[in-house]
């Protein structure tokens, strides 16, 4: 084995050890089994059992196959020396039905493995996107993403969507499945009517959430703001999932939308940092823009509804400034006061900014 496969040279010595073992194990057992009554050989016992299940993180299942040709290989040219005179016809029989079951038992075995560590990495993945949507990325976090390849991925989004009908286990799978087509690496917890969807290596989020929205249920589909790295996606996790509450709120909203476009909608939810973004994307930027004309100008357009001629005369200005302070404050914002949405979001923020800050009050003892 040593002079045939180079990857049998590269394993420690604790792992060639094992490796020699479970081939000697497994010339033992056929000629335990060809000098027997030839029944059904319990090869996975006899063979595979003297060696740890740990041993099938180290060696895959293709090296296991080399493994088994070179054993093979030994005994096919040693037969004659095994099998009593005139049965070396019956014993090379007995080789090709005895290495038909260990091929059988291997793969068992990888698959058993398998099996364990998907359940393994399904309750790790679950944990690691609880810890994200609780913001708490501490050393246990860290330690959970490592051991499922997330230690250096970045550009991570969250996408939160609805829970379709059927089994939860279906509906994950695919959700994997679509995010490698499309290589980006995802993990997935599904929260009651819920679905939560961490995106790792992302470049374009709202193309990733088109890409899931066949697989996730009726209703909104929010796509949270991209951060650095999965430690900082509990930021991104919060504002998806305020946004997927608040949604239903507008009716009209494209799916899937970003959880930005219903900073007015979570506001109404009491989202604090909906709330401050408002003001900090709508109210001071129009504050500082031009002596505070084109805050008093949103005020007038939106209190009022007069359109340009009626705002301008509440105004004492000409028409030709209003649509000249309309289109600057479209550019200081992004929001265009023309637009049903757009008008109502910028409402909500000048409404909000007269109330004046948030106070926590301390309540009764």
């Amino acid at each position: 084995m040593e002079a045939d496969h180079e990857w049998f040279r590269a394993l420690s010595a604790e792992n060639r050890s094992w490796v020699g073992l479970v081939a000697q194990a497994g010339i033992s057992s056929f000629i335990d089994w060809f000098g027997g009554d030839q029944e059904r050989p319990a090869v996975t016992a006899d063979v595979f059992g003297t060696a740890p299940r740990e041993l099938t993180r180290s060696i895959s299942l293709a090296q296991t196959l080399d493994l088994i040709r070179t054993v093979i290989g030994v005994v096919e040219r040693e037969i004659s020396g095994i099998a009593a005179p005139g049965e070396g016809d019956l014993a090379r029989e007995a080789v090709l039905r005895y290495s038909r079951e260990v091929a059988f038992a291997a793969a068992e075995v990888y698959a058993e493995a398998a099996e364990a560590r998907g359940a393994w990495d399904a309750r790790l993945e679950s944990l690691v996107v609880d810890a994200v949507i609780r913001g708490e990325a501490d050393d246990s976090m860290q330690s959970r993403a490592a051991a499922l390849g997330w230690g250096a991925v970045s550009g991570v989004a969250v996408v939160v969507g609805s829970t379709p009908p059927g089994t939860t286990g279906a509906v994950v799978g695919e959700l994997h499945r679509t995010a490698r087509r499309t290589g980006v690496e995802l993990l997935v917890a599904i929260h009651g009517p819920r679905v939560v969807c961490i995106g790792g290596g992302v470049t374009d989020p709202m193309s990733l959430a088109g890409t899931l929205d066949p697989h996730l249920g009726d209703g909104p589909i929010v796509v949270g703001p991209t951060v650095p790295h999965l430690f900082a996606a509990g930021r991104s996790a919060r504002a998806a999932i305020s946004g997927h509450t608040a949604a239903p709120a507008w009716p009209a909203a494209p799916r899937p939308v970003h959880a930005d476009d219903l900073l007015a909608e979570r506001a109404l939810l009491g989202d604090l940092p909906a709330r401050n973004a408002l003001a900090a994307r709508i109210v001071r930027p129009l504050e500082e823009a031009s002596g505070g004309s084109l805050l008093e100008t949103a005020a007038a357009w939106l209190d009022g509804g007069l359109g340009v001629e009626g705002t301008a005369r509440a105004l004492i200005v000409h028409p030709n400034t209003v649509r000249y302070r309309l289109a600057g404050i479209a550019k200081a914002t992004g929001y265009d006061l023309t637009d049903p949405h757009d008008a109502q979001t910028v409402r909500l923020a000048l409404a909000l900014h007269r109330l004046g800050p948030v106070t926590r009050t301390t309540p009764r003892p």
